[in-house]
């Protein structure tokens, strides 16, 4: 098909102003944030959509999708555009870009049943917004919160600052409405728990656009208690703050944050009082009696670590660093706009995770092969990484680096980023943890999805055949595939 029918054919099932081709939106939406230098600097080499499209209703949704599964045209769901691991990337010369921003409906808030109900398109800070004013909060708190939309949360398995406490998005979906590629729009009712077969929920929770469009999302609501404890450390190794984490969540204590960084991680974020250290550091929050107790547990584990533990800090430090963590649409902007300047990628990530006996290992053998066999290791101003998101049974480690771009910038990603990237997934699989905590799998680790699931992948596989046979939806995430770009090793 040409272009000039596509878009003729859309304006039978769509008004104009839901029609998109502007020449600078279309290669916005050619890539995400995971080549976001090279998209700044203009010389991306993604294809550029044919077309963006703003739908108003499932209906709409469920139009276009069969309009597209029949015509063999690529879609791609967009909703918020915080992806960073490629997976809004389109990999095809027609592609759909089917953006959520016209379903920004709060539906419902329920406070007695403690749910709420938006559509996909509502961002995640106006629900919370909401909920506020009436003592309420989501507890779902990514860095991305005032930018990020509710559809592309779910879609992506987010995690939230607070998920010690709270859960990631999986934790709080309650039901949802979904458009497949055939058109077939289900809803998956809101009850608190079923025995009804397998929870299907989860067909569609993390399925990055690869399966389904997201149309509608239902959440648990928490009550907001504003009152915090902050609890800060300086510590002698990574390896003590992961014990600290353990000790705490094995007992059965959930502080809302929990936290261990590396000597290098906590010198970018702590720069007032780390000390060229370790640092730990935790969050109590809800009725009072649970946060007496959760910091009594803190701080119990903490001493059990004896000389290992240098010094506390002054928690009202931690608190100020907390309330400036997360990033608005111009923080987002002026980080491109100094890496333009700069030409230096500030804060790179990979995140992992694994259980509580391999998730150090993990984090020494990383560190050490980056340093030694990584060839442009001299181009790094910043190597380590912390653990943010811990379980009864283990924990995620959050690698982050910064290098100097020496190259064109077409080339800043299979230069840096995937060799680095690739030492890190190595190593974590080669431990038996998992490659993608909460970021995805996308379109640059999907030539590692067969070793993440392994025999399971059979089941994987399955689902791309019997809900997207035509392959129309996001092709190439998740999915491995023979052709589109992908680097060599």
């Amino acid at each position: 098909m040409k272009k000039e029918q596509i878009l003729k054919d859309l304006a039978a099932i769509l008004t104009t102003d839901q029609i998109n081709v502007d020449e600078e939106a279309l290669y916005d939406a050619a890539a995400d944030r995971y080549k976001k230098y090279a998209k700044a600097k203009k010389v991306l080499d993604s294809p550029i959509p044919t077309a963006i499209v703003y739908p108003k209703s499932a209906e709409e949704i469920s139009k276009l999708m069969v309009y597209c599964n029949e015509s063999q045209i690529n879609v791609i769901p967009r909703s918020g555009k915080t992806a960073t691991e490629g997976g809004l990337e389109n990999w095809k010369a027609l592609t759909l870009v089917v953006d959520g921003k016209n379903l920004d409906k709060i539906l419902k808030i329920d406070t007695y049943n403690m749910q709420a109900t938006t559509q996909a398109g509502v961002p995640l800070q106006a629900l919370e917004d909401e909920l506020r004013k009436l003592g309420y909060t989501t507890g779902h708190s990514p860095q991305s919160k005032p930018v990020a939309q509710l559809g592309g949360l779910v879609a992506t398995r987010s995690i939230g600052q607070f998920s010690t406490l709270y859960g990631g998005i999986e934790d709080m979906v309650v039901g949802l409405e979904c458009v497949f590629p055939d058109g077939q729009i289900c809803r998956i009712k809101n009850v608190p728990r079923r025995a009804g077969g397998p929870d299907i929920r989860h067909i569609v929770i993390g399925n990055e656009g690869a399966l389904c469009y997201i149309t509608e999302v239902t959440i648990k609501i928490f009550k907001y208690y504003p009152e915090h404890k902050f609890y800060g450390y300086l510590i002698k190794d990574i390896d003590t703050g992961i014990r600290a984490l353990r000790e705490v969540m094995v007992n059965g204590y959930r502080p809302s944050v929990a936290r261990a960084y590396s000597e290098e991680d906590a010198k970018q974020h702590f720069y007032h009082f780390h000390k060229d250290k370790c640092v730990l550091i935790f969050m109590a929050e809800g009725p009072k009696n649970i946060v007496d107790a959760t910091g009594e547990a803190i701080e119990e584990a903490v001493e059990m670590l004896g000389d290992s533990v240098l010094e506390q800090v002054d928690s009202k430090l931690i608190e100020d660093w907390f309330n400036h963590l997360n990033w608005s649409q111009q923080d987002i902007e002026d980080e491109i706009q100094g890496m333009i300047n700069n030409d230096k990628h500030d804060g790179y990530t990979t995140e992992v995770s694994a259980d509580w006996a391999t998730i150090t290992t993990i984090y020494h053998n990383v560190i050490n092969r980056i340093k030694t066999e990584f060839p442009l290791a001299h181009d790094l101003t910043m190597l380590g990484g912390h653990s943010s998101h811990s379980y009864i049974n283990g924990t995620n480690m959050y690698f982050v680096y910064k290098y100097h771009i020496n190259c064109e910038p077409e080339d800043e990603m299979r230069m840096y980023h995937h060799p680095i990237q690739t030492i890190i997934v190595e190593e974590t699989l080669k431990l038996g943890g998992s490659m993608c905590h909460h970021h995805g799998i996308g379109k640059y680790r999907n030539e590692w999805t067969r070793d993440e699931h392994g025999s399971a992948y059979y089941m994987l596989e399955k689902l791309k055949e019997a809900f997207d046979p035509n392959g129309i939806m996001n092709f190439g995430t998740i999915y491995p595939q023979e052709e589109g770009f992908v680097y060599q090793k």
